[in-house]
């Protein structure tokens, strides 16, 4: 019985370390992504030119995945729509959590948008200015 313990215990550990040595390897991958909290970090240092473009860029990224996301959201709105359930169903209706979903992520590809055509436009008076001045 003390056998199957001790092994059942050192199977366990070994799941969990393989479990996190592979979200180890998961989170490098995503090295292009680049959390709220670092942008907001980057837009208080930007100074120069290539600081604004690679918020741009960053932004731009952003906006890209929301419009993603938001696009896998209609899809499952689409999706939950004729589920109607029956008359005393509660709301939110799971098509109704979708249409939230679907808004909230087009918002934020907005904001993005909006975000990633300012430092774009930060990036470009450098040249833009020497240009007007000839």
């Amino acid at each position: 019985m003390n056998v199957r313990l001790i092994a059942a215990g050192i199977l366990t550990l070994a799941f969990v370390g393989v479990g996190s040595a592979q979200g180890a390897v998961s989170s490098g991958e995503d090295e292009s992504h680049t959390s709220p909290a670092q942008l907001k970090r980057m837009a208080r240092e930007a100074h120069t030119p290539e600081q604004y473009k690679a918020l741009a860029v960053s932004y731009e990224a952003q906006q890209k995945d929301y419009l993603k996301r938001a696009a896998d959201e209609k899809q499952e709105w689409i999706r939950r729509s004729p589920i109607t359930g029956s008359l005393n169903a509660k709301y939110p209706r799971p098509a109704d959590q979708a249409k939230a979903a679907y808004e909230c992520y087009i918002e934020k590809a907005s904001k993005a948008g909006v975000l990633s055509a300012k430092y774009a436009q930060l990036a470009e008076p450098a040249s833009g200015t020497a240009q007007q001045r000839m």
